[in-house]
């Protein structure tokens, strides 16, 4: 048996339902992951404000609905396979889990890595699969991917991303310089090219290369 929603996320839901993400099982997977334990304790009383929060290293814990928005664009289906470029708290790797048949996630930063790991085992997400390495290389031995997700803003289309994705498959990134116009892109490989949508205006930490010192 579950625990029943608090009214808090249940204000949220209500919340991202009136902002547009009104896609039934993505609002589902968003009531089913708990936001509050992907934030450390001292902000466990703001888990279900829809505003990004930091998780340390420069880096945040993406708005709900941002989650929402790139998660709905990506059309998810629950026999897919997904690259996630970031995987920061964990928090966007749980949804997707509760969308998708895998989800493989890369961090650059090995500490929050281990933590997003204790977090997936303390939830019984068993279907995600870690690895401490440079987003921007990708990760080719199990390419090809259904979908990609790309959770901080490259300088421009990533297509070496792209590669790895299948025919038909999907990428959602945001684009653009730090601290600049940045736009959300989804991309859809084509058999020649590619198709490419732009889904609105948002604001992400950088996408680096290489990957973090330890400490």
């Amino acid at each position: 048996m579950t625990d029943a929603p608090s009214p808090d996320l249940i204000k949220l839901i209500m919340e991202l339902r009136g902002q547009g993400v009104t896609d039934a099982r993505v609002l589902d997977a968003l009531e089913r992951v708990p936001r509050a334990a992907f934030v450390s304790e001292a902000q466990r009383s703001q888990a279900y404000e829809n505003k990004p929060l930091p998780i340390g290293l420069g880096q945040t814990i993406s708005q709900p609905f941002i989650v929402g928005l790139m998660t709905h664009a990506l059309k998810l289906g629950e026999r897919m396979k997904v690259l996630e470029i970031g995987t920061g708290s964990g928090y966007q790797a749980a949804v997707l889990a509760k969308l998708s048949l895998r989800v493989y996630t890369m961090e650059r930063h090995r500490d929050l890595m281990r933590e997003a790991e204790l977090r997936f085992k303390k939830l019984g997400l068993s279907n995600i699969v870690t690895a401490h390495g440079d987003g921007y290389l990708g990760w080719p031995e199990q390419a090809p991917f259904d979908r990609i997700i790309v959770t901080a803003a490259a300088p421009e289309l990533p297509d070496r991303l792209i590669d790895q994705l299948k025919i038909g498959g999907i990428l959602v990134c945001p684009v653009g310089p730090a601290g600049a116009t940045q736009v959300l892109l989804r991309v859809t490989k084509q058999d020649a090219g590619k198709e490419v949508e732009n889904l609105g205006f948002v604001a992400f930490v950088p996408m680096l290369q290489g990957v973090a010192r330890d400490g």
